[in-house]
């Protein structure tokens, strides 16, 4: 006698995640963002940047419409890059054209959340990644 096991059809997707999963808020975070210069121009007077691609390597869900992505994938622009990151269409490859991974970079980001001079050091390393591709 045989037997299967059934399974959603989800149940092997790379993002276990769904529109029922909420985002988080993180007010600190976003005023820390808002202190770092840009990671494109390097200038200050920046929008945090929420990051709606999705990206399994990092469990990272897709967000768009009208969920927003957690407050922990955020990297600071300036409001025209953040227009332009919006404007282009296909928000990786605009990442792609920048040479940022900006994945990493949130993490890293919100592991150092608070420490400014750290957070300039990882802006800065961005930049110097960067220009070295």
């Amino acid at each position: 006698m045989g037997f299967a096991i059934k399974r959603p059809a989800t149940a092997f997707s790379l993002d276990k995640s769904s529109k029922a999963t909420k985002s988080f808020k993180d007010e600190a975070h976003l005023a820390f963002i808002r202190k770092l210069p840009s990671v494109i121009s390097g200038v200050y007077g920046c929008d945090p940047a929420h990051i709606s691609a999705g990206s399994p390597i990092h469990n990272k869900k897709r967000t768009g419409g009208a969920q927003k992505a957690s407050d922990c994938w955020t990297v600071p622009l300036t409001r025209a890059e953040h227009d332009a990151q919006h404007d282009h269409g296909d928000e990786l490859a605009w990442w792609k054209l920048q040479g940022i991974d900006p994945f990493e970079l949130a993490i890293r980001l919100y592991e150092i959340s608070g420490d400014l001079p750290a957070g300039i050091e990882a802006i800065r390393s961005a930049r110097l990644s960067r220009s070295a591709s």
